[in-house]
């Protein structure tokens, strides 16, 4: 198993507050070390903020821009790799998103659609669909979507990017990579039920070693630990996909009946675990960054409304969907919306990373170059 993030939020009331970004830069290597002491790989850090909103109040765009690009180069000099300045809430904060994509190469950002209290805010979801539409047409591949997600009914300290943002004082938290795990556990089984008994007992095991030394740091370092997301963060190699870790245990692949019952049982157990939880905490399935998930895509036994149906049991929304390019921002709207009335509906944090790929087709091949992305078959809209 391993650590996916450290991440760690802040508040701050403007870009050049640099101590607290130092600070908890700092933390975060302290934390990695300790951790790495103790066995486990931290594969990356992360900072995230309060809603961008907050600190760059009454600038102009240009001005918004270019104190991010400096927040930017604060963290470069630091050797930050992941920053993300939290989320937009109002249409022309929103509408800002596409030219901070373009001109940064490290932050991310996200905009709400809605919560459990307001209901869906339309006007945030349609601007979030044009944004989504905009940053395809002005990044290579669509690529920049990457670093920009729209969400609904997702609170603060989520670890996991770009959906993170922060409230508060500072606090971290923690993302793992669970496939391994779960792979284990359904190998040693032989019907969903044993897998599900299985699974339990491994995370109690493995979780809450994890969890001692989370509480550990925080005593020591006088920092708030807001707990695990038990979220199963995807993994590159074969061995520890989840979709290949469905087929253990089911009769077909992944997409075909019985995809449905294991989504459910796998939030179930990850919601269970007797630690501190944060975050979605539930299973994610994210197309471009689980080489099974692409490869069952390529053959086509889900599509993107199984994976609404599946979101509504599971995970975290549809994460790194590519989509064509020519989809419209009608289209792009009217699936948000969908995700959007789920997680209301449902009381459940739903996001959506979708990337439409310039000039590419339904059915034709994405071509990412990116150590974050397998390629796979652009999915239909239709």
């Amino acid at each position: 198993m391993k650590i996916r993030t450290i991440t760690t939020g802040i508040s701050i009331s403007s870009p050049k507050d640099t101590d607290k970004i130092k600070q908890a830069h700092e933390f975060n290597q302290k934390a990695q070390k300790i951790f790495a002491q103790q066995g486990y790989e931290v594969q990356t850090t992360r900072i995230s903020t309060n809603s961008w909103e907050e600190y760059l109040l009454n600038l102009a765009k240009v001005d918004i821009i270019n104190e991010i690009q400096t927040l930017e180069k604060t963290c470069q000099s630091l050797d930050i790799s992941f920053f993300n300045i939290g989320h937009a809430n109002k249409p022309e904060t929103i509408a800002l998103i596409p030219d901070i994509i373009k001109s940064t190469s490290i932050i991310y950002c996200s905009s709400q659609m809605g919560n459990r209290e307001t209901g869906i805010n339309f006007e945030n979801t349609w601007e979030s669909a044009q944004t989504i539409k905009r940053i395809s047409q002005e990044s290579e591949n669509g690529y920049g979507n990457f670093r920009y997600c729209a969400w609904a009914n997702c609170q603060p300290g989520i670890p996991f990017f770009p959906t993170a943002y922060h409230i508060g004082d500072t606090s971290f938290g923690i993302g793992l990579e669970l496939g391994e795990l779960v792979n284990q556990a359904f190998s040693q089984a032989d019907n969903l039920q044993s897998a599900e008994i299985e699974l339990q007992s491994i995370l109690e095991k493995e979780l809450i070693k994890v969890a001692k030394i989370a509480e550990e740091i925080s005593l020591k370092f006088a920092v708030k630990y807001n707990g695990i997301d038990t979220s199963l963060a995807p993994s590159l190699e074969q061995k520890n996909s989840i979709a290949f870790a469905y087929e253990k245990i089911m009769s077909g692949k992944f997409g075909y009946p019985g995809t449905l019952a294991i989504s459910g049982m796998l939030t179930r157990v990850l919601k269970n675990v007797s630690v501190k939880i944060c975050g979605y905490s539930g299973l994610m399935l994210p197309v471009c960054e689980d080489v099974g998930l692409a490869a069952r895509a390529n053959e086509q036994t889900y599509d993107l409304t199984h994976l609404l149906l599946y979101s509504a049991v599971c995970g975290c929304g549809l994460d790194t969907v590519p989509v064509p390019g020519d989809i419209t921002i009608e289209k792009i709207a009217a699936i948000l919306t969908d995700l959007a009335t789920l997680a209301i509906k449902l009381n459940k944090p739903l996001s959506a990373r979708l990337f439409p790929i310039p000039h590419k087709k339904a059915g034709e091949m994405t071509s990412f170059n990116s150590p974050y992305l397998v390629n796979c078959h652009v999915f239909s809209v239709d």
